[in-house]
């Protein structure tokens, strides 16, 4: 071969953007991208998940110092909270089980907070007559950090004093679901038991007679991961016992007349693990003819010994199909077509991970949950937290967003009910860290017509992705919402602040959100989806005909 052919050899082989999955990057440089390539099927719908699938939760800690649910008034919050909907806003955790309902006595001196700001406890048709003043925001704000502490340390030490709660809790509640848009569901204490350790219902009726006769309309749920009341209180409950209590809470409420067609949830077990399995397998024996749907949590690692390298492991990301099969599979067999739901689920158990739960790159497990859960068959998704103790809520102290926060609401306004089957493929082993979902768009949205997807696809890398569309697909408009931290690298997966095709995401106001804006992409191109990041394609002339 003559020297100047090796030479172009060579050049060829060697020089940048000419060889595959090698392109210039957003900043100009030459870098290697992963190819994907997605087959897709738009004939037919997967399955079909409730339109409140994506819901939240607001912790009963947040209780356990009455003064503090008056942070329920913040217009801020509410403002957060309106964007989520429709959504289930459930009150429980792990405290539910050492509330005590004791209603106060006309003659009682209320607490200050009380006095000041009677008119929490009315109900009331003009949201902003309760709204907190901000001042009182300020200073309840800066005390929950030093609640926060505290609670932290029973958590720690497994020990749980029991916690009277008044009626301004269930005003309160009641007036953020309300004004928010929420659907409340509200969670009893299970742990009041018999001489033999049947549930005793006297305070739960009690505080269903008052909710009744405040007209307050809302869904039940009865005991917090019970598989655990043994660690927390020394008492055991058999899942065939826990069914029946049920059955009585059910009777209860067909006594009402307000709560009688009210829905019940249960039994919020942990994951499935030995005696969590039994437990689930004897109530279901005797209890699922009570509950409306199933429940169970879910969270993939420890807190307190968990890693950055966790939170973006397609390995850990696949352990919730494994135990959210489990369970199915035990529901279909004791009780077929029942609905299951995440009743309770994050990223970390024991409140969290701190630096990694409440930063960008908890996103991936939160996304990857809510794509994989529709997909299996889940139909709603309760997340912990809105707000309350731990580090894995969506709004931070101080009541501002956090990236998981923002990634929930452009989910909300982009992903539909309908769940349609995608498949991506790749060459290369760093494939298996692009993962990607696919629904109809949500219909409720006036801006894109009716047939239109959502692909939801994420990164898991640092290098970044070149995701191909199928042919018949590729030559239509895609709207782009690609969510990056907003700062670069490693570093950036451990930021509060995330990006929005640029653009950091902030409030504009108490009461006013960003416009979540998308970038029109031109057809015919590879969507690129930059290293660590995770993005909403909407196609909005893909025709689906599962989506007509």
């Amino acid at each position: 071969m003559k020297p100047d052919v090796l030479t172009l050899v060579f050049f060829l082989l060697r020089a940048p953007g000419l060889l595959v999955g090698a392109e210039r990057d957003f900043s100009g440089n030459y870098t290697d991208f992963t190819d994907v390539s997605l087959t897709v099927d738009f004939s037919a719908v997967l399955t079909v998940v409730d339109q409140r699938f994506l819901s939240v939760a607001i912790d009963a800690s947040l209780a356990v110092e009455e003064k503090f649910m008056y942070l329920l008034g913040s217009p801020k919050l509410r403002t957060l909270a309106q964007a989520l909907t429709p959504a289930f806003l459930r009150f429980g955790g792990t405290r539910q089980d050492f509330m005590i309902f004791t209603p106060q006595k006309p003659f009682v001196q209320p607490h200050e907070y009380h006095q000041r700001y009677s008119d929490f406890s009315t109900v009331s048709e003009d949201c902003e007559k309760l709204e907190l003043p901000l001042l009182l925001e300020e200073r309840l704000k800066a005390e929950w950090t030093q609640q926060e502490i505290f609670l932290e340390s029973e958590d720690l030490q497994r020990k749980y004093r029991r916690v009277k709660f008044t009626e301004y809790t269930v005003d309160l509640l009641h007036s953020f679901a309300n004004c928010s848009g929420l659907d409340l569901i509200f969670g009893l204490n299970a742990l009041l038991r018999t001489a033999d350790n049947a549930w005793d219902s006297r305070n739960a009726r009690t505080l269903m007679q008052y909710c009744e006769a405040k007209q307050y309309k809302m869904s039940w749920e009865l005991g917090n991961e019970p598989n655990s009341y043994e660690k927390k209180a020394g008492i055991r409950v058999d899942g065939y016992q826990l069914g029946l209590d049920f059955v009585h809470l059910r009777e209860m409420m067909k006594e009402s007349k307000f709560y009688q067609s009210a829905a019940l949830y249960g039994p919020d077990v942990s994951q499935p693990r030995d005696h969590r399995r039994d437990l689930l397998e004897g109530f279901l024996e005797s209890g699922s003819e009570a509950i409306d749907a199933c429940t169970w949590h879910h969270y993939y690692v420890n807190g307190r010994d968990t890693s950055l390298e966790d939170f973006l492991d397609p390995e850990v990301l696949d352990t919730l199909a494994l135990k959210t099969n489990e369970v199915l599979e035990t529901v279909q067999m004791v009780s077929p077509g029942k609905k299951v739901w995440l009743g309770e689920t994050s990223s970390a158990y024991g409140g969290g991970a701190v630096g990694l739960s409440d930063t960008f790159v908890a996103g991936f497990m939160w996304l990857d949950k809510l794509g994989l859960g529709a997909k299996l068959g889940l139909n709603v998704v309760i997340r912990q937290v809105l707000i309350g103790s731990g580090t894995y809520h969506l709004v931070d102290d101080n009541l501002d967003p956090l990236p998981d926060y923002w990634l929930s609401v452009l989910y909300k306004r982009l992903v539909g009910l309908e769940v349609l089957k995608v498949k991506g493929f790749s060459s290369s082993a760093q494939g298996k860290r692009v993962r990607v979902y696919l629904h109809c768009t949500e219909k409720k949205s006036t801006y894109y017509r009716n047939g239109a997807v959502t692909l939801i696809a994420m990164n898991l890398s640092k290098s970044p992705a070149r995701v191909s569309l199928p042919a018949h697909i590729s030559s239509g408009t895609v709207v782009a919402f690609v969510l990056q931290s907003d700062q670069p690298g490693e570093q950036g997966l451990y930021s509060r602040s995330v990006k929005l095709n640029g653009e950091v995401l902030k409030m504009v106001d108490d009461k006013t959100l960003p416009e979540l804006k998308g970038t029109n992409l031109p057809p015919g191109e590879h969507l690129k989806l930059p290293g660590y990041s995770f993005a909403f394609y909407v196609l909005p002339e893909a025709r689906a005909a599962a989506c007509r």
